[in-house]
């Protein structure tokens, strides 16, 4: 002969140990069940996939009493909303409890029982949850701080470089005399035979050596191609004549 009031002692004793403060004993007239039996209330919460809890505004009270013959016969239960469950969703997941009490008969099911209010609520409400974080995150994609500046690729490069060497040629040209820009390229000194020669100094003129292959200034121009071998040292010259000219001191 089954011992029911054995099996029921033992099953409150495993739930106590298991739920702890999610468990507890209640008087009947708060359960909402017909009966004057014991009774006990189990709060229930969402969660997720890894089975953490997730944090949703929806709190849920089942409830039941043991039978006298149970578990050969289902528990008495009853649920209630602590927080944010609609009455509706009260009343399917109730029925849906009571439908898989029946199929686990004759052995203890009330653990079983919570797991799938979990789960059941975790559906219904972890999806509107997960719908308002992907609003959220939707919302902050616009706040998102985009750093300053562009990768370096080989257009932005040559760009780069196109726009370099035509400062320098403007640099070059306010350097040359005028008479440079329209000598035969015969006539034209290397940039760095100009800067030698002293007509490229802040400080005018210097004196050429005699018998030097230096024409004179009316009557040479520039190598385009020798200054751009010549330009580095062109620059360098430049820069210091500048930094020695009393403008500057």
């Amino acid at each position: 002969m089954t011992d029911y009031a054995q099996e029921q002692e033992m099953e409150i004793e495993a739930l106590e140990a298991i739920l702890m403060d999610d468990f507890k004993e209640i008087h009947s007239s708060e359960s909402g069940l017909n009966t004057s039996n014991r009774c006990f209330q189990i709060k229930v919460i969402p969660q997720d996939d890894e089975g953490d809890d997730l944090s949703t505004p929806v709190e849920l009270a089942l409830i039941f009493s043991h039978t006298e013959k149970y578990p050969d016969e289902p528990p008495l239960l009853n649920v209630k909303s602590l927080r944010g469950i609609h009455t509706e969703d009260l009343r399917i997941l109730k029925e849906n409890l009571e439908q898989e009490a029946s199929e686990n008969l004759g052995m203890a099911m009330v653990y079983t029982l919570v797991s799938s209010a979990k789960e059941w609520l975790s559906e219904r409400y972890g999806e509107d949850t997960n719908a308002e974080d992907a609003e959220a995150e939707e919302a902050t994609k616009d706040d998102v701080i985009i750093p300053h500046g562009e990768p370096v690729t080989v257009e932005t490069f040559l760009a780069w470089r196109e726009r370099f060497e035509a400062e320098l040629a403007l640099e070059r040209a306010k350097l040359m005399p005028e008479s440079a820009l329209t000598a035969p390229k015969e006539k034209r000194l290397s940039g760095r035979q100009w800067f030698e020669s002293g007509r490229g100094s802040a400080r005018g003129p210097v004196a050429v050596a005699e018998g030097s292959d230096v024409e004179d200034e009316e009557d040479i121009d520039f190598d385009d191609d020798d200054f751009e071998d010549d330009e580095e040292d062109m620059l360098e010259h430049y820069l210091a004549e500048k930094s020695e000219s009393p403008s500057h001191s």
